[in-house]
């Protein structure tokens, strides 16, 4: 599977934990900020920058969302592999 295909299937899985993956440029905040989960009223939000590489994202969202509970949940064998 294509890297971009991979990472777009770990946001899937993210929505279907009801986490919203969005993109956005952290560099221009000034401030020395990393990709990650935070709760914004109540909803829950992975954050992740956009100027990174796809490989770097799959890995980060990856280890994220391999700490979530998904057994009931149907996931991809090529997604599940790399989640742990």
């Amino acid at each position: 599977m294509k890297p971009v295909q991979l990472y777009k299937n770990l946001c899937e899985l993210a929505e279907k934990l009801d986490i919203e993956v969005s993109e956005q440029n952290l560099r221009k905040t000034g401030v020395r900020a990393k990709s990650g989960f935070c709760k914004v009223k109540g909803k829950n939000l992975f954050i992740m920058d956009k100027n990174i590489s796809v490989q770097k994202k799959i890995r980060i969202l990856a280890e994220f969302l391999g700490k979530m509970p998904h057994e009931n949940i149907y996931v991809m064998p090529a997604v599940r592999d790399i989640l742990g």
